[in-house]
């Protein structure tokens, strides 16, 4: 369904939109073959909203924040940052941002989403920003894909990490033949 058709059913159905929240991730690659990942986070609101700071018009921000990330050919992050342009509680919660740092050391593809946890989230973090790191594992394999120089003799990445590529599955069969793996059968029935 299309946008314009949830919109047209959204009328017809008497809802209104309340708040829209925008995740845009860019992934550049730099000369030495780093790559340098820019996340954004958004919500705006279609109505005038009440906070305890002051009111935000519709149409504003309420939260504009970015979480910036350098990753090696491995997915090591060498360097991280977070900054905010609007927030709900102005001179508090962009004071935040110096924290990300610490995802410098961390592996995308290593349990990345929890390590963020344990090191930012609750009140050590924003919850927003550590949301936003949350999406930047797989925007990264998106963006090697086809740029990485994968080793022929290694099992490719991408195998394993969802249900469409599992190497006993389908996909793996028809697509990845050398890297199949026949599922395993149980004990035959005695009976």
């Amino acid at each position: 369904m299309s946008s314009a058709d949830r919109g047209a059913n959204a009328a017809s159905a008497g809802r209104r939109r309340l708040h829209t929240r925008t995740n845009v991730v860019e992934v550049f690659e730099r000369p030495e073959g780093q790559f340098d990942m820019e996340a954004r986070l958004t919500d705006v609101k279609d109505h005038d909203l009440q906070l305890a700071s002051g009111v935000r018009p519709a149409g504003s921000p309420v939260h504009d924040m970015r979480l910036s990330l350098s990753v090696d050919q491995e997915f090591n992050v060498t360097a991280a940052a977070g900054s905010s342009s609007s927030v709900p509680y102005p001179g508090t919660c962009e004071t935040i941002g110096p924290a990300y740092a610490a995802l410098k050391g961390l592996n995308l593809l290593d349990k990345f989403r929890a390590a963020v946890m344990q090191s930012l989230g609750g009140t050590r973090g924003c919850t927003h920003l550590s949301e936003l790191a949350g999406v930047l594992p797989t925007a990264a394999v998106q963006a090697a894909a086809g740029v990485r120089v994968q080793d022929p003799d290694l099992q490719p990445f991408q195998l394993d990490r969802c249900h469409a590529l599992v190497t006993d599955g389908e996909v793996v069969r028809r697509f990845y033949p050398r890297w199949y793996r026949r599922k395993a059968t149980g004990p035959a029935d005695p009976a």
